[in-house]
């Protein structure tokens, strides 16, 4: 066996017991749908839609779903209960790839001149600092320069997180202490980049909701800080949620897309949630890329989204 296939091998394993809750809740319920039943018909595409809304799919992705499946049974004439799981599949894996989600399979980035930046945001206690120290720890594991910059100065407290996770990853860390002007540290961390020829930068930013006029206008801030020193950045702007809330997480996400311009979407802890039905959910209803999912404690399980591989594990 290469090396690739082992860690191929070691990923899915590590998804397989994240996806658990989620798989053992759809496929209870899904068994009992279908018993009895030879085909699929009115009765079982209405008790699919009520499984696939309470596994947080969302309601107008679920009924997006149910259409593609009605269509199938009307060209097909006859689709077998037994057929059901793969169409499931086949179906699910279009509409993310529809929506450019789970592209990756490795923790690669774009070949640039100069570092490529991502800007983190997302609401406090959703993972937004972990997810941070994780991405730094897999891409130093790729081979990548990292640099990390705390721009969440609103609060003493992440920036001693941020602290602690790139001791923990080694790693460099800029940072000017709670209370600095955040576009300030973005210009610090970027300039020390480039001096150090970093290949990657992370920043972290302020995760509060409440007052969505200044939250913009600091986040306007410090991408034209960013844009200056280095033309096309942020390249990224990670948008970091906690799958186990379900329809909330949707809700972070309409208040921060209207707030700047997210472009992937990272969702953590789906391993302790019966809710990972939200992955599909997010990626249909914004159209934008989710491109990392967390699934354990461990450093490696933030994880490259990979449709494939999720669809697999969700529905094997």
């Amino acid at each position: 066996m290469g090396l690739f296939s082992f860690f191929s091998k070691e990923k899915k394993t590590e998804l397989d017991k994240g996806l658990e809750k989620t798989r053992e809740s759809v496929f209870s319920k899904l068994s009992k749908v279908i018993i009895g039943k030879s085909k699929v018909d009115e009765e079982v595409l209405d008790q699919l839609e009520e499984i696939l809304v309470t596994s947080d799919v969302g309601v107008s992705t679920t009924l997006r779903i149910i259409e593609r499946i009605e269509q199938r049974v009307a060209r097909d004439k006859f689709l077998g209960t037994s057929e059901l799981n793969q169409i499931l599949r086949e179906e699910v894996i279009a509409l993310l790839h529809e929506n450019n989600s789970g592209d990756g399979d490795d923790f690669d980035l774009p070949a640039l001149d100069t570092p490529y930046v991502i800007m983190v945001v997302g609401v406090n206690g959703v993972g937004k600092t972990t997810t941070i120290g994780k991405l730094a720890y897999n891409f130093k594991l790729a081979g990548k320069r990292v640099i990390l910059g705390a721009g969440d100065t609103f609060r003493a407290a992440a920036v001693d997180q941020i602290r602690i996770w790139a001791e923990r990853v080694d790693v460099p860390l800029v940072s000017q202490g709670m209370g600095s002007d955040p576009a300030s540290v973005a210009f610090d961390t970027i300039k020390s980049a480039l001096s150090q020829k970093a290949d990657v930068v992370i920043i972290d930013t302020a995760g509060r909701l409440h007052n969505k006029v200044n939250l913009m206008n600091e986040l306007t801030k410090v991408k034209m800080v960013m844009h200056k020193l280095i033309p096309g950045a942020p390249h990224e702007i990670l948008l970091v949620l906690d799958a186990s809330t379900g329809q909330n997480a949707i809700e972070q996400a309409k208040q921060f897309i209207a707030a700047t311009e997210v472009n992937a979407i990272a969702l953590t802890k789906l391993d302790g949630t019966a809710k990972g039905g939200v992955v599909i959910g997010i990626s249909d209803q914004f159209k934008i890329p989710v491109k990392y999912i967390g699934v354990g404690e461990k450093m490696t399980d933030l994880q490259v989204f990979n449709r494939k591989r999720f669809v697999d594990s969700l529905f094997q």
